[in-house]
């Protein structure tokens, strides 16, 4: 147990503290009308050790704060030993931990609990923490800077203003931006990018078509190997496992739509994909984390029959020997023209979002800019040596 003023930090260890580390997520973001509470169940998943696929290859350790008898925050601290194995210069790397998952009601509790986690980082022997992750690099890296005023999309985090400073208070500094990117998609695209599109049309060693679910396993396995493959170089990059991919594979497809994601084939070889999801946080909003009473049905009959005014480009992937080309841009153009198309025309999507993408992507940002995208959302991931 750690102590800060009259702030207690207790490990969470009891079923019961967990269900805590749970709650105090909704009440303390209560108020804000822009926070979208997750389903409580699929919560819990990711933070059970049998239910998350990530402890296979993590240490993991959450903390609770607790003010007179009352629970005032949380924060996890955790470790990837797949992360310890990358090259450090891509930003993990040896001896880097991370904390996450944190919400705290004050300056003094967040204080309290990150010192808490970076505390347990020393013991396990790190000397240097990036953070926040909640909790693998693949699903919420870093802490909401821009954008507060509006709610976020799929899988994307969502975080109190005030957090920014009280983090830089205890001398983290910036490691990494990471930006997303609103696009209008009624209207289409401009005359230079549809001549782009129209020539690769024309290219016929190209071919640009849609996953099929009949054959999910086998689409999903070309997707995941084209993502480790374009992403290896990329800051942060850390392999997922088979389970890993498995687990996404079982998590997604519920939303996966065959006309939502495009594989780019040359010369009959998958090289490219882009994923597109429906904004399943539209729906989930009004539930306030539960599916009882009747959001379970509100869900399954959206599921079956989907509209979505907003969609998320959470992945887009070129492999690595065709990065920086001409041809690697033309394909980007191509899926993301055929997926607005069948979009707009069968889900009624209005609007798209493109990212996370790292702020010195430049081949991505490039991309957003010609399709004249606008930055709607910045998210910052920290950095701090552990001093002994």
């Amino acid at each position: 147990m750690v102590a800060s003023q009259d702030i207690s930090i207790q490990p969470v260890t009891t079923k019961a503290q967990t269900k805590q580390f749970v709650d105090i997520g909704y009440t303390l973001n209560a108020d804000d009308p822009h926070w979208v509470p997750p389903l409580r169940s699929e919560f819990v998943k990711i933070i059970t050790p049998e239910k998350n696929p990530f402890f296979e290859h993590a240490r993991v350790q959450f903390f609770l704060a607790i003010r007179q008898g009352k629970v005032v925050g949380r924060i996890s601290a955790h470790i990837d030993e797949l992360a310890l194995e990358q090259p450090i210069e891509q930003g993990m790397g040896p001896g880097t931990g991370n904390w996450g998952l944190m919400e705290a009601s004050e300056e003094a509790v967040m204080h309290a609990l990150i010192h808490a986690a970076e505390a347990w980082l020393k013991d396990q022997g790190m000397t240097r923490v990036l953070a926040p992750l909640s909790m693998s690099v693949w699903e919420e890296p870093g802490l909401l800077t821009q954008g507060h005023d509006q709610s976020p999309m799929i899988m994307m985090g969502h975080h109190n203003a005030s957090y920014q400073g009280w983090i830089e208070n205890l001398d983290y500094s910036v490691a990494k931006r990471l930006k997303s990117y609103d696009l209008p998609v009624v209207d289409g695209f401009n005359d230079l990018i549809n001549r782009i599109i129209a020539s690769g049309e024309r290219n016929k060693r190209l071919n640009i078509r849609r996953v099929d679910k009949k054959f999910f396993d086998r689409d999903a396995e070309i997707i995941l190997n084209i993502l480790n493959d374009a992403w290896s170089d990329n800051w942060g990059f850390v392999p997922m496992t088979d389970h890993e991919i498995e687990h996404a594979g079982e998590s997604l497809k519920p939303i996966v739509h065959e006309d939502l994601i495009r594989i780019a084939e040359l010369d009959g070889e998958p090289v490219a994909f882009m994923m597109t999801l429906p904004d399943m946080n539209e729906r989930i909003k009004p539930m306030k984390g539960s599916l009882w009473p009747f959001g379970w049905a509100k869900l399954l009959w959206w599921l079956k029959f989907p509209k979505s005014e907003s969609m998320r480009v959470p992945l887009m992937g070129v492999k690595k020997e065709l990065q920086n080309s001409r041809l690697a841009s033309q394909m980007a153009f191509m899926m993301i023209e055929y997926i607005r198309r069948d979009a707009t025309r069968d889900f009624g999507t209005k609007r798209a979002e493109l990212g996370w993408i790292l702020e010195d992507n430049q081949g991505m940002v490039a991309i957003a800019k010609a399709i004249e995208a606008k930055m709607n959302h910045e998210y910052l991931i920290y950095e701090k040596p552990l001093t002994t």
